[in-house]
């Protein structure tokens, strides 16, 4: 049995149930971090417990949806919950995504608890040179 004492824990503990877990009509939220990495975009959600069977992630037009849900373990019949404080249920992110990300190429990897997104720039969104014709000959600058 698992006794500690905390006098917040207790606080945090009311407000989830008065909350209650996420469901799909209201889910939690789950953090995350955005951020730059050369050509592509990193999103990186944390979802520890969540199986890779139970992420669902979506992308229309320029929204992308991720949807997670954290399911109880399967407990026998000689099992009884001394302590539950893991939350249960469903959570979500939308993210609205910029025009200048290549939303056909999300590639999504699941490791440790962390659900990695990559989203590559797309190429009308790189930097390139564009030639300037002065008197008869071309000059390149970078646009």
């Amino acid at each position: 049995m698992l006794m500690r004492t905390d006098p917040f824990r207790e606080l945090d503990r009311l407000t989830q149930h008065l909350m209650g877990p996420g469901t799909w009509s209201r889910p939690s939220a789950m953090p995350m971090d955005a951020y730059r990495e050369g050509d592509q975009y990193v999103v990186a959600f944390d979802l520890p417990g969540v199986t890779a069977d139970a992420i669902d992630i979506d992308v229309e037009r320029n929204m992308l949806t991720v949807k997670a849900e954290r399911r109880p373990v399967a407990k026998g019949d000689d099992v009884q919950m001394e302590l539950s404080e893991r939350p249960l249920g469903a959570f979500s992110r939308q993210i609205m995504l910029a025009d200048t990300l290549d939303t056909e190429h999300i590639t999504a990897d699941y490791d440790a608890g962390v659900l990695t997104l990559r989203i590559p720039i797309a190429e009308r969104a790189k930097p390139r040179k564009i030639s300037i014709g002065v008197g008869s000959g071309h000059k390149e600058i970078s646009g």
